[in-house]
This record gives C-alpha cells, structure tokens and sequence, in this order.
C-alpha cells in the first residue's frame, strides 16, 4: 500500500491503441510523479506531445521500467512475454494489453468496473480483456448478479480497427476498387473485406471454432468466475466498418428476468447506455459507439427460444473500452486500491 504519486510508463505509445491509450490518459485524473514513453527501437527518439509538453520516445529495454510503479502496456504478445517480466522484477505493475497472460492462472483478467476485487490478487501483471469480451462484460455482470446466466451465446460483428492500421487501410482500398470494379489482392484479411464479411477472425482451433471465439468464451468464465458447466458459443465475424464492434447476444438465465428488468438493470449500470425505443427505430451502430466511454445497449427482449432468455445487441469503441479505456480505468484502480 502506499500513497505516493507513481512513475508511469506507456509501452507501445506510438500504435494505434498506444495513441488512444495517451489520449484518455490524457483526459483522465490520473495523478502521476513521473511518465515516460516506450516503443520499439524503429520510434525511438520520435517525439510525442501529451498534456502541452513535448516528450521523446525511449526504447524499451529492460532497464527503462527502472523506478517505474505502473506500466500501460499495448505493445503485442511477444513484446509483453520478454518485458513484463523485467518490469515486474524492478517493482512494477504490468498491465498488459495483449493476450500474452489472460489465461494465466495466477494473473487477473479484469474489466474495471466488473471484477475489481481480482486486482489484489495480481503478483505483478494484470490482464485486460480482449476487445470483444471487454464490452460484453459490463453488460453481462449485472445481470448475471441478478439472475445468474445458465447459457450465453454472442455473435460478434467486429471493426476491421480491431485488426491494426493495416486492415483500416485495406478497407478503405478494397472498398475503392470494388467501386470501379477493379480486382483486389487482400493482405491483411483472408477474403475481401470492401462490402463483404468474413466469418473468421484469427485461426481455427481443433473444435472448428477460432481463437478469437475461444477468447470470448474462456475470458467470460474467467471475469465472471462462471462454472465450468455453464455452456457458451461465440461466432465472430469481420465486417466492413472502421471503429465499433457489434453483439447480438442470447442469455438464459437460472431466474426470471423480463425486459422490463433487464432494461433497468442495464440503465443503472457502470459503464451502460441502453438506447432501445424499436417504435422510434433508436437501437445502437457502431457509429453511435465511435468515439465514445460506454457500451450502448438495445434491442432487448425476452427470448422465443429459452425459458428465462433475454436477447440484446450492444456496440461498444473497440479501441476505446475494448483496449486503452479499460488500460487507464485499471490503472486508476491500482493507483486508487494502493496495489502497486
């Protein structure tokens, strides 16, 4: 435990989620001593403006996380396995962006917001969600303390931003040449993506599912410390829209729970925007979400297929909660709760 304003490091400051981690840190209360910014050896030296002052990019070397409290990591697995050992080493909480260590038994996978109380438990590296489940989480806890799921199924209609600056760049080229007609070599996706969606987001795994849906399933059991016997499906698919993914997601529940409840619940939540007035066709789009804190919510209703089954679709910043929001909220905790 301790008081004293910390020493902060970005890690990963000059990509895309790192820009929009400086941004909310930037608009954040976070209170700090010292911060200093981390890249590969290629943006070393490249400057970096944060809140009127002018920084200069520094390597990430082992020895940089020398005196550093916390550090704000979105810098990719590989990066993350070979640093965040070093950083936790010279006494600092690692808080990686990546999907290096969620699935670690002894490593907190939190959402601020949902599972707090898991932060004390960390030995040094704490795990933010993937993008998908991140958004999924805030309004999935709620009502699972309500009425506790017993099945959950999710399909998930994914940003191409979710898949780097190179994917955002083939939207944009593929959809042009598809305008005139022109034939289009995809790089960044397996199929083209310009007026298409692709049901497939990372590889395949054995049971025919990909990683990517394995991640939302086996991260929603670990944040929400669901059984093992509760069953959950995810399909995940790309589509041609820039920032913001999409969920329609199924839930039934071990109680009785209506629409009505479940509105309430929602509108009450940390982190919620439920806009559901189908009359007046007020429903969310990722364009609702672009840009913005929180996970907008709509189109809830009771299920025709399970008992005590609701149906909902929510949207949420991919960028945003999905990765850097979650990154300072979970710094703000371990700063607030003294763990660091």
């Amino acid at each position: 435990m301790t008081n004293k304003k910390p020493n902060i490091a970005v890690l990963g400051a000059s990509g895309v989620v790192g820009r929009e981690i400086l941004g909310i840190l930037a608009e954040s209360n976070i209170e700090f001593n010292d911060i200093k910014f981390l890249a590969s050896k290629r943006s070393a030296g490249n400057k970096i403006e944060f809140k009127g002052k002018e920084y200069t990019i520094i390597e990430a070397t082992p020895d940089v996380f020398e005196g550093v409290n916390v550090v704000l990591a979105s810098a990719g697995g590989s990066t993350s396995l070979a640093l965040a050992p070093e950083a936790v080493k010279r006494g600092a909480v690692y808080i990686d962006n990546s999907s290096a260590f969620r699935m670690q038994e002894d490593v907190p996978l939190v959402i601020a917001g949902v599972n707090d109380e898991d932060l004390k438990k960390h030995k040094g590296i704490v795990a933010n969600p993937n993008c998908s489940t991140s958004q999924l989480m805030l309004a999935l806890k709620p009502l699972d303390d309500y009425a506790k799921i017993k099945r959950l199924i999710v399909s998930t209609y994914q940003a191409v931003s979710g898949a780097g600056l190179a994917a955002i760049e083939e939207l944009t080229d593929n959809t042009k040449t598809n305008l005139i007609g022109m034939p289009y070599d995809s790089k960044a996706f397996k199929h083209e993506i310009g007026f298409n969606v692709i049901p497939q987001i990372d590889v395949f795994c054995e049971n025919g599912y990909t990683k990517e849906e394995m991640k939302v399933t086996n991260e929603t059991r670990k944040i929400l410390h669901l059984d093992k016997s509760v069953p959950i499906s995810c399909t995940a698919v790309r589509v041609p829209v820039y920032i913001g993914h999409s969920e329609a997601v199924s839930i039934e529940f071990e109680k009785p729970i209506d629409a009505n409840k479940t509105r309430e619940i929602l509108k009450n939540a940390y982190g919620v925007n439920v806009i559901d007035d189908p009359e007046h066709y007020a429903y969310p789009t990722p364009k609702d979400a672009a840009g913005k804190d929180p996970v907008f919510v709509g189109r809830i209703r009771k299920s025709i297929a399970f008992d005590n089954g609701i149906d909902f679709f929510c949207v949420a910043d991919n960028l945003r909660i999905g990765a850097a929001l979650n990154t300072v909220r979970l710094a703000q905790k371990v700063i607030e709760m003294g763990l660091y």
